[in-house]
């Protein structure tokens, strides 16, 4: 059975979206590494529509020789959760439909190794409030926006966590890893 490890960039005071806010921060080598090592023991991908249709023009005419992680990106197998239709083509993609738990519970059971999520904020927070996610890689960067799509919504009541490790980075960014408590 496979698990589900997700990795977010998030601000102090919990907002997700639209990420430009931490080209500010530059990207530390050592924050790469920390999302290597999860990309390499993953196996399939899962994403939710928006993040699916950022991805899929950032990614899928890169190269290696552009990117160390385009070949983990383009060559892996990947779902896309969403009520709409795909946006363009993408190696590799499976449109799943709408969200469905027990299509994620078989996913799961289906395959070995690592689903990596990255972003889709939306379908995380589904699957963390379904007991679907068992690795949540916070990337914690050093500013509060005072306003934006949080990544946690006061509706979902509390969540609880247990801390698995961390990492700070020289740029400012704190990594958290969670798994379910």
């Amino acid at each position: 059975m496979a698990t589900i490890a997700v990795h977010e960039f998030i601000t102090l005071d919990g907002v997700f979206e639209q990420p430009s806010w931490t080209f500010e921060y530059g990207f530390d080598p050592k924050m790469g590494e920390t999302i290597g090592a999860m990309t390499e023991r993953s196996s399939t991908i899962l994403l939710g529509r928006r993040t699916y249709e950022m991805f899929a023009p950032a990614w899928r005419d890169r190269t290696v020789e552009d990117d160390p992680g385009a070949p983990f990106f383009n060559q892996t197998e990947k779902f896309v959760v969403g009520v709409h239709p795909l946006g363009g083509e993408w190696a590799n993609t499976v449109a799943l439909g709408a969200y469905d738990p027990a299509v994620i519970r078989r996913l799961k059971s289906d395959r070995d190794g690592v689903i990596y999520i990255s972003g889709s904020g939306q379908l995380v927070r589904a699957l963390m409030s379904e007991g679907l996610v068992d690795e949540l890689h916070l990337f914690v960067y050093p500013i509060a926006l005072g306003k934006g799509e949080r990544f946690w919504s006061v509706s979902d009541g509390p969540t609880r966590l247990v801390l698995l490790s961390h990492d700070a980075y020289d740029n400012g960014v704190v990594h958290q890893a969670y798994g379910p408590a």
